[in-house]
């Protein structure tokens, strides 16, 4: 519904880009000028979000919806073309150092971690090639080779729920530099593991991975709270910036895992030639094994030692956001309050990112049974690592698009989040059943090409859909207390599902497998339809407005966008989450939380700030805004009284 509103015009001035009015009846608020109204409305119904008549984007009906959200994306398309046309007339390579500072460097630790994990998946073969006795359970024991996967995975899990905490509780700046610490550390132990025999060796390198995945762990929830929190202004008003990109900021962050497998894949190849008379092809020498391998790891140790000092000496302000909340809520250390709201209020939300994302790591553990299958049709060498190293290649490649086509799209209104994780799995359950029932043809020369389609194909929108939104929604739907140990618990139960795919390989052949996964992408689909809201769009200071009322202990009075029907699931829709929104109650609301706010920050002022009537020019009100703060206090209208009855007194005495 379009609500009308009264206009007010002042001649000669140069209007607010957006400002539609408070309310029909213009008396919400006694005193209020026409100018000081235009500029709250400018403030709380920013015009990236609202139209003219004051109406929020997901209240516009579907065609004018479209038109809104298209001119908007596409005005900001073209003011950031200009930006960077402009940039690069000024610096050829300033663009690139954009990039650097934006998405590398948030991205650094995830990029090292993923050249890490995808080399211990890719050395797999070369020291079963190099050590086939040992490594193919003849001369060491099983359970040890077994446990070098197995160790991994529950170091990463351990990591992403302490990290997870400790990022809540100490600060999100000591989460991060605990984890570079941790990795590098695991790093000089995975290079220099050594035994008296191979099976110590084995030993030595499993209990590396187990220290090494800690530290892995913990980046998953630190850094998607960070990157996350690094495009929120310090304020409360929030920014474009973060409504428009904040979920391309986040991806462009984590698609650095992408880099590092690429990066990772070309490395190993170099040295295989480098270090095996150079050729890449069989028999491999243990003397080009150990090379490899320890340069291959030796390589990040010294990416990470920068990334400790970077985050150590750089990186001061991470946390503030976070001790920001905990100021306003008076709470020190953990908030344990915020925890029990959060599985009260926000069960349903862990419920979808916990659940979506093990399933969408069932998927990303299979996507590896279509590479063998179709090596063993396609290549005259299948024996040769570099066939399946270069396979591998393209794949990353083919994953690096989907990276990127999901940074760039994630935020459109029209598409976003959630349907965007839906249709990824969607096309994941498709590749993986289609062969599963025809499985013999599409493995045979005939349809062996398709085979690699459905391989491709199921990698692209891996990333273009559950592997990317997974990370960012598990930090995004949650409040700043809670958040960074929501985000750590949804990843530790999305890594067991890596766990379980790990375990239960070992049991079934390659064909009953193709039967088994397809299913899970069925379900990630269903838990993201049912129980996944869809924040794009959203405010996240919306956001943090309704978790202070829900601490509060009066959820039912917030009426804000953040329960909003499309920003809710289904199930809060369900539950009647929704019932509460009201624009119109919502922007008087605003002003008084503003007000809250401002009278706060007067009251923590010192004698000299009060000397300016309380306002400075570094303030997060404006002058109109404060203005009207002070003229409205209790403490002015007091003031206005008593002068109003001794006026009144003087007249009645001369009369």
């Amino acid at each position: 519904m379009v609500h009308q509103h009264h206009d007010h015009t002042v001649p000669g001035e140069i209007p607010v880009p957006h400002g539609p009015q408070g309310s029909d009846s213009g008396d919400d608020f006694p005193g209020l000028t026409n100018d000081e109204r235009r500029i709250f409305s400018h403030v709380t119904r920013p015009d990236d979000c609202y139209n003219e008549d004051g109406v929020y984007w997901a209240d516009l009906p579907l065609s004018q919806r479209i038109k809104f959200v298209s001119k908007v994306d596409n005005g900001e398309a073209r003011k950031e073309a200009s930006s960077a046309w402009s940039m690069f007339k000024a610096d050829p390579l300033s663009n690139l150092s954009w990039y650097f500072r934006h998405a590398v460097i948030p991205g650094a630790g995830l990029g090292l971690e993923g050249y890490v994990l995808f080399s211990i998946g890719n050395l797999l073969p070369l020291f079963q090639a190099a050590w086939p006795d040992c490594w193919n359970g003849k001369t060491c024991s099983s359970n040890w080779l077994a446990s070098v996967t197995y160790l991994e995975i529950v170091g990463i899990m351990v990591g992403q729920v302490f990290v997870g905490v400790i990022g809540d509780w100490v600060g999100r700046r000591w989460g991060l530099i605990q984890d570079a610490a941790i990795m590098f550390i695991g790093l000089l132990m995975l290079t220099a593991s050594w035994g008296l025999t191979l099976q110590g060796w084995v030993i030595c390198y499993a209990f590396s991975l187990l220290f090494y995945g800690i530290g892995v762990g913990g980046e998953y929830p630190i850094t998607a709270t960070s990157s996350l929190e690094g495009v929120s202004s310090g304020g409360k008003v929030s920014n474009r910036e973060d409504r428009l990109h904040r979920g391309r900021r986040v991806t462009t962050a984590f698609l650095m895992q992408g880099w590092g497998q690429f990066v990772n894949q070309v490395v190993l190849i170099v040295l295989l030639v480098i270090f095996n008379d150079g050729n890449g092809s069989p028999p491999y020498s243990k003397s080009a094994a150990q090379y490899t391998f320890r340069i291959s790891f030796g390589l990040p140790a010294i990416g990470t030692l920068w990334l400790l000092y970077y985050r150590t000496y750089r990186m001061r302000h991470a946390s503030k956001q976070l001790a920001d909340a905990k100021k306003r809520s008076n709470v020190t250390g953990y908030d344990v309050t915020s925890l029990k709201y959060c599985f009260k209020h926000f069960g349903g939300r862990l419920l979808a990112t916990a659940g979506t994302w093990f399933c969408n790591d069932v998927f990303f553990y299979g996507n590896k049974l279509f590479q063998s299958q179709f090596i063993k049709v396609i290549s005259d060498n299948p024996k040769s690592l570099l066939v399946g190293w270069r396979w591998n290649l393209i794949n990353i490649v083919v994953s690096l698009c989907g990276y990127y086509a999901a940074s760039l799209t994630i935020d459109n209104k029209l598409y976003g989040r959630k349907m965007m994780q839906q249709v990824g799995f969607l096309m994941c359950f498709l590749m993986f059943v289609i062969p599963a029932f025809k499985y013999d043809y599409y493995t045979s020369p005939a349809g062996i090409h398709s085979f690699q389609a459905m391989y491709f194909l199921s990698s692209f929108f891996n990333q273009f859909g559950p592997n990317s939104v997974t990370f960012l929604v598990a930090a995004e739907v949650f409040p700043t207390p809670i958040r960074a140990s929501a985000h750590g618990f949804a990843a530790c139960i999305g890594k067991s599902g890596a766990l379980l795919a790990s375990i239960l390989y070992n049991y079934i052949d390659t064909q009953t497998r193709f039967y088994v996964v397809p299913w899970f992408g069925l379900a990630g689909m269903l838990l993201t339809w049912l129980f996944l809201p869809d924040t794009t769009g959203l405010d996240l200071q919306e956001q943090e407005r309704r978790w202070k009322y829900i601490t509060e202990g009066r959820p039912e009075d917030y009426h804000g966008v953040a329960v909003n029907p499309v920003h809710l699931s289904v199930w809060e829709r369900m539950r009647g989450v929704s019932k509460s929104y009201n624009p119109d109650l919502d922007w008087k609301a605003k002003i008084e939380d503003m007000r809250h706010e401002w009278e706060i920050v007067q009251a923590n002022r010192g004698p000299k700030d009060a000397e300016g009537a309380g306002y400075s020019d570094d303030s997060e009100f404006s002058r109109e805004i404060h203005d009207f703060f002070l003229r409205s206090s209790p403490n002015a209208r007091e003031q206005g009284v008593m002068v109003n009855e001794k006026t009144a007194s003087t007249d009645s005495h001369s009369t």
